[in-house]
């Protein structure tokens, strides 16, 4: 088997298991899964939000914030789930566009 072969397994599997930063944090009652905290939950858990969390939640909105399509926050857990997937494939196809765009990118000057 070849090592991209093994490498779009992981990642296939990587994408499955990605509902688990949503499912566990759910199981255990913990809140919102650990460093996915937004300016408000910060403001929450430490009493203050950083100077520079504050200036840059305001200039980056997430296309898909929480991970969900619009309306699909309070759908129930399959659903968030199934969005969560959903972004993983998309992230993940973004990410190998940029790369295959940057190599051949440079293949071409390297001619």
């Amino acid at each position: 088997m070849k090592i991209t072969t093994k490498l779009w397994i992981v990642i296939v599997i990587l994408i499955v298991l990605s509902p688990l930063g949503l499912i566990i944090p759910e199981y255990f009652k913990a809140g919102g899964a650990w460093g996915e905290w937004g300016a408000d939950e910060m403001q929450k858990l430490v009493g203050y939000i950083p100077k520079g969390l504050e200036e840059l939640s305001s200039i980056w909105k997430a296309p898909m914030p929480d991970y969900a399509f619009k309306g699909w926050e309070e759908k129930g857990l399959l659903h968030l789930s199934f969005a969560y997937i959903i972004s993983a494939i998309v992230g993940i196809g973004i990410i190998v566009l940029v790369i295959m765009g940057v190599r051949k990118s440079v293949l071409k000057r390297g001619d």
